[in-house]
């Protein structure tokens, strides 16, 4: 664990669904402070364009700056959504609390990168989004979020979408 004051790395994972946003917000409210770094997780399904990146697919992408993010180029190279209210979310925060913003991208499916990201990122916290699917949506299509808060090796706060 990082010491008082010293830097932490706290991860969102973020599919830019409103359930992500709002563990975005609420981790911006609740949880960053001066010093931290903020690790976006952002994991694509094997797809189509899954070619391009193959020489990152099984370690994911290299650390994406957010200023990085912000040029159009990149985020199409990646396929990240050209979202504007994430990205002044992601510059106030990273501005008022004078922190860093990365994002990480993989490949897969998302249950296990999602876990295997907190291990090699070393993330003393995450936070993530709840689809708020019934129960027999929860068996029938397995939860992230259930598969997370089980298997991840640190804190996981759930933020409802409701």
């Amino acid at each position: 664990m990082a010491e008082a004051g010293g830097e932490r790395r706290i991860g969102v994972a973020m599919d830019f669904s409103p359930s992500s946003k709002k563990a975005l917000q609420w981790a911006a409210d609740n949880l960053l402070r001066k010093g931290d770094t903020l690790v976006l997780l952002h994991i694509q399904h094997h797809g189509r364009d899954e070619a391009k990146n193959v020489l990152w697919s099984h370690t994911g992408s290299p650390l994406i700056p957010l200023e990085e993010l912000m040029e159009t180029a990149v985020r199409q190279r990646y396929d990240i959504p050209s979202d504007g209210k994430v990205f002044d979310m992601l510059n106030t925060v990273s501005r008022e609390k004078e922190l860093s913003v990365v994002l990480k991208m993989y490949w897969g499916d998302p249950r296990e990168k999602v876990c295997e990201a907190v291990g090699e990122l070393k993330l003393e916290s995450l936070v993530m989004g709840s689809r708020g699917l019934s129960q027999i949506q929860r068996i029938l299509l397995g939860s992230v979020t259930n598969y997370v808060l089980s298997n991840a090796s640190c804190p996981v706060t759930v933020v409802k979408a409701k």
